[in-house]
């Protein structure tokens, strides 16, 4: 089964995984979640608000009858919030996929988290940097576990430069999605290289374009929400398809370590996965050690990884 004619049909079963998935109570991580658990997998919903985890609770299990879920209540914003939610997992727990989905984009003003972050990058990628390192342990006691992050097109573009990482010198809105989206192709390949030499993977991809809740922080006013609709008429796919890039990384042999995984359609905007070229610098070594030290810095998470040695790419 080649990624020309994939379609989660051919997810083999997934019987006795555990996946969790962040912003998985609406949109794609919604989706994402709700096809692993139509294929066997115990689902860990992972979100912000408890009242919309309840509901997605709810629905899923009105939709797939013996369906094996849980919600976590999980704060991408505010580092203490991802300890102490990641805690009871990686203390007994074996997490067979993490799906790095969560995210906000084009914030009007510059804003932080609650540890003083920018917050665009501080949610996309700086939480999910936090918390990938404190669910390792659950990770690694996996024979083979999938680590994927949601990225984006806009991680080609020039404005995602990582200088400047937390927009203090100027913010821009899109520009800080930009930075935060190239972060996470970065960090991803530094942890393949990381994870080098065992069944671990971890992989990058983009969702094409589709309307989901992202959309809600646009900056663009009336404006802004007219060019949305008439993309989603036009240009976005829906959030079932943006979805299969996501549960191809998180299922199928040719997902390899270290991958970007986009829609195969035309500009890359829909249609089944398939590798797809990285932006340009994305994969330089020197970047991803910086990255990560910046990234520890910054959290004041120290990332290591169980049963491996203390390597980076860029020693």
């Amino acid at each position: 089964m080649t990624a020309q004619h994939w379609t989660p049909a051919d997810i083999p079963p997934l019987d006795g995984r555990t996946a969790l998935i962040t912003g998985a109570n609406s949109g794609i991580g919604y989706r994402t979640a709700q096809v692993l658990a139509q294929h066997g997998a115990r689902v860990l919903l992972a979100g912000r608000n408890p009242e919309s985890l309840a509901k997605a609770a709810a629905r899923l299990r009105a939709d797939i009858p013996g369906v094996r879920l849980e919600t976590v209540e999980l704060d991408l914003g505010d580092l203490a919030a991802i300890r102490d939610a990641a805690a009871p997992i990686a203390a007994g727990e074996t997490l067979d996929i993490l799906v790095n989905n969560a995210g906000v984009m084009d914030v009007p003003e510059r804003r932080t988290t609650r540890d003083g972050l920018e917050l665009t990058v501080g949610t996309n990628h700086l939480g999910h940097f936090a918390l990938t390192a404190h669910l390792m342990p659950a990770l690694t006691r996996s024979a083979a576990a999938r680590i994927v992050t949601v990225s984006a097109i806009a991680a080609g573009w020039r404005s995602g430069d990582l200088t400047d990482l937390m927009s203090e010198r100027r913010y821009r809105p899109m520009s800080a999605y930009a930075k935060s989206k190239r972060a996470n192709i970065v960090f991803t390949r530094e942890l393949a290289r990381r994870l080098d030499g065992s069944a671990h993977r971890a992989v990058a991809v983009h969702p094409g374009s589709a309307v989901t809740n992202l959309q809600r922080h646009t900056a663009a006013g009336r404006t802004g929400r007219l060019f949305v609709a008439l993309a989603a008429r036009t240009l976005m796919g829906s959030a079932d398809g943006a979805a299969w890039p996501s549960l191809f990384a998180a299922t199928h042999p040719e997902a390899v370590s270290g991958a970007f995984i986009g829609p195969a359609g035309r500009d890359q905007t829909s249609g089944t996965p398939r590798p797809v070229p990285l932006p340009a610098g994305a994969d330089s070594p020197d970047l991803g050690a910086w990255l990560w030290r910046e990234s520890e810095r910054l959290t004041g998470v120290t990332f290591r990884i169980p049963g491996f040695a203390d390597r980076t790419s860029a020693s």
